[in-house]
């Protein structure tokens, strides 16, 4: 039964891959996307341009963001056995949201000539840059503060007002910038999936492997840590360095995905409940490549449902995730009624 649900789930992720590819603004059949990605050419050269230049990149991230974020939800709903949790609980989003509003919103009073170069931020390598300081530096203090405390409640609260701090920090930039650096920061915050190219792809997958790589050395212990610190103490399981190999890999995962694509919501929260639903199991060689492929499939389709068809409007896929995600979470909250149940 649950091999037929990943061949399901396989199949689902390759055909929203593929209407991801063929839906926009300049409709493009399927038949003719297989032909291109199969031959490598075209014979009508501007859906090769759309194809390669555009759609492709941004799908690949999509299917690379959507499981990074539900992932990272997992292994932080695992570490603090909160149903809640989610890849933005230890602060290391809103630190990459310092690091760009720092750029962003700074340019002016440092005098730094920034605006020209700032067109486009999703694909500014200077935001991305920006954004990785910040996550790293708030990873780097989170990893001081597990290393010394114990208690993963405390760890918890610290990550949170870490959050705060930083997200006070931004608001304290905005006040005391011009209003079309508030909107250029603005911009950023509502989250891209198509600033991801050439090279800066390559990074970004590279980046996620590590993280995963990461979560797969210590992936037996998260089914023990469920069990409560003190049994997997019991059964020697290093609880310090489990902590401490989850942080990191979440710090990776999330940092990259804020720093190429911007914030997106409710991805890492919603999706590793829709796992446990699906699979009714709690154990994590079973949860993690299916949360991978189910956050995936969330992002490719809300990615697929920001472009009005028709049109070249494209709606921010923050906002889409916001609404979709929360939507899920409502719906396992009101089926499963006792969400620690499935802890």
């Amino acid at each position: 039964m649950r091999l037929w649900a990943f061949l399901l789930l396989l199949v689902g992720l390759l055909a929203l891959f593929f209407i991801d590819l063929a839906w926009g603004s300049i409709a493009i059949p399927l038949q003719d996307i297989a032909k291109l990605l199969l031959k490598g050419h075209h014979e009508n050269q501007v859906w090769q341009q759309i194809i390669y230049k555009i759609r492709l990149p941004k799908a690949l991230t999509a299917v690379l963001a959507g499981s990074a974020l539900a992932v990272s939800g997992l292994q932080m709903q695992t570490l603090f056995r909160n149903p809640l949790a989610g890849p933005s609980v230890l602060g290391i989003t809103a630190g990459a949201s310092l690091g760009v509003a720092l750029v962003v919103l700074g340019s002016a009073q440092w005098k730094l000539g920034f605006s020209s170069y700032l067109q486009g931020l999703s694909g500014s390598g200077l935001v991305v840059v920006a954004a990785c300081l910040g996550a790293a530096f708030t990873f780097v203090l989170i990893m001081m503060v597990a290393y010394r405390i114990s208690d993963h409640i405390v760890l918890l609260l610290i990550g949170l007002m870490v959050g705060n701090i930083t997200s006070a920090l931004v608001g304290v930039a905005q006040y005391f910038s011009r209003p079309e650096q508030i909107q250029d920061y603005l911009i950023w915050t509502f989250g891209s999936l198509g600033g991801v190219l050439g090279n800066q792809l390559w990074v970004f997958a590279g980046v996620v492997l590590i993280g995963f790589c990461l979560i797969l050395v210590v992936l037996k212990d998260l089914n023990l840590l469920l069990l409560g610190e003190t049994y997997a103490r019991s059964m020697g399981v290093g609880v310090v360095k489990v902590r401490i190999f989850v942080i990191a890999s979440t710090a990776l995962l999330t940092g990259v995905v804020t720093a190429f694509c911007g914030p997106i919501a409710f991805v890492g929260v919603a999706v590793p409940h829709i796992a446990r639903v699906l699979f009714s199991s709690a154990d994590h060689r079973l949860l993690l490549p299916s949360t991978a492929i189910l956050g995936a499939i969330l992002l490719l389709f809300c990615d697929i449902f920001t472009h009005l068809p028709g049109s070249s409007i494209a709606l921010p896929i923050n906002a889409v995730t916001s609404v979709i995600g929360s939507v899920i979470v409502l719906m396992v909250v009101l089926k499963s009624r006792d969400l620690r149940r499935s802890f």
